[in-house]
């Protein structure tokens, strides 16, 4: 199985950043031709290419960008683009800058031993885009939501174990959506003194943001689709009201029922007075000019 080093005319070697990047271009032997650096924008990504093209002693190139998912994910989508090969470079390793010190232009030389070292046939391509980054973003919002609504709940239990009898109780098994609600509407006890009510309120309140929190992290996905319908509880006004609100996202806010069907005030008698009757007709330009002295 041949190396890297045995089919290529040069390698380019970039440390990525957020701001510029550091490129060095070698022959396959691992011996420097030049370095540059570019800004991460556009512009720097076509004077790379023109930059190539003037110092690769050959047309088989390949270029080992590390954080291909990161800061040098601009730079992979022009490279590729462009139809060279690009690679992906791990980072350094403290084995492998031992004895070197710590530079960006370091960096690239090392990105470009590394890819030296590798199997042509056995090249480590960047991820792709499309549906595969897709993917990875639902599996990172799913793993964020079981990992917040995990912490919700150890945080709400915990509330729950200096509690009462039935506090202790509920912290004993899974919290459902009965138990969430319960939590939440709980109210103070007016024979409280001061001290209990004080630290009961504080934990009520703590109770109620981690009971909310559960829920939310429970009810969300990773997706923010669109409600095609409002469930409001209240008087039947509310209700036709509700059925004629437009739709809003699930990821916004929830506005209470009162708040949205809450009527305007009646009219002043100033206002009433100036309006015409119900049984009168409009008072028109011809009219008015009959009617004046």
């Amino acid at each position: 199985m041949p190396m890297l080093a045995e089919v290529v005319d040069a390698v380019v070697g970039a440390d990525t950043h957020r701001d510029t990047h550091e490129i060095e271009i070698a022959h396959p032997t691992g011996a420097p031709i030049t370095t540059t650096s570019i800004d991460n924008d556009s512009s720097g990504y076509a004077e790379l290419l023109a930059w190539i093209v003037d110092h690769a002693p050959g047309p088989r190139v390949v270029v080992a960008i590390e954080g291909t998912r990161s800061y040098g994910a601009g730079l992979a989508r022009a490279l590729t683009e462009a139809g060279l090969t690009v690679i992906e470079c791990e980072q350094p390793s403290r084995t492998a800058r031992r004895g070197r010190g710590k530079s960006d232009a370091i960096d690239a030389h090392l990105a470009v031993l590394s890819a030296l070292q590798l199997d042509a046939d056995r090249l480590p391509t960047p991820r792709a885009d499309g549906d595969r980054e897709a993917l990875r973003v639902l599996l990172t919002a799913r793993d964020e939501l079981t990992t917040t609504g995990t912490a919700q709940t150890n945080r709400l239990k915990a509330l729950l174990l200096v509690g009462d009898d039935t506090d202790r109780e509920l912290a004993r098994g899974k919290l459902t959506e009965n138990d969430l609600a319960t939590i939440v509407r709980r109210k103070q006890r007016r024979d409280a003194t001061r001290e209990q009510a004080v630290r009961q309120a504080s934990c009520v309140g703590s109770r109620w943001r981690c009971a909310r929190g559960v829920a939310s992290s429970r009810k969300t996905g990773p997706s923010c689709r669109p409600s095609s319908t409002t469930s409001h509880q209240g008087s039947p006004t509310d209700a036709g009201s509700a059925r004629s609100a437009p739709p809003r996202s699930s990821c916004r806010s929830r506005i209470p029922a009162g708040a949205a069907t809450t009527p305007r005030s009646p009219p002043s008698a100033g206002s009433a007075r100036s309006r015409p009757a119900a049984d009168k007709p409009p008072v028109t330009g011809s009219t008015a000019a009959a009617t004046a002295p």
